[in-house]
């Protein structure tokens, strides 16, 4: 029977990648400690070392990025409501219904 795989919390993970930079033990000893595998540990050290830059951006930055993803779905949006009203003025046309366009 095949053993369950543990899953660790982001605390826990953290804990671990802390304690790895501060670089008081090596990671044998921290594997032990927290009854790992030393590989996780390196794994862990080098995502936190990665990912810290992303604490002191702040606001601002995280801000922007679901501006932009908002941005392009309402270039998607206008796009397919413009294709929209070119259809139905084409359709008016064919059926001889007087179209009104703004600002006209």
């Amino acid at each position: 029977m095949k053993k369950q795989r543990r899953k660790h919390s982001a605390e826990f993970k953290a804990r671990v990648a802390f304690e790895a930079i501060q670089g008081l033990k090596t990671q044998s000893e921290i594997a032990k400690q927290f009854e790992i595998h030393p590989i996780m540990v390196g794994k862990w050290k080098n995502e936190l070392l990665e990912r810290m830059p992303e604490l002191f951006e702040g606001k601002r930055k995280q801000g922007q990025g679901g501006t932009d993803k908002e941005r392009q779905q309402l270039e998607r949006k206008v796009g397919q409501l413009t294709m929209e009203v070119d259809f139905l003025e084409k359709k008016c046309e064919q059926l001889g219904i007087p179209v009104k366009k703004p600002n006209s």
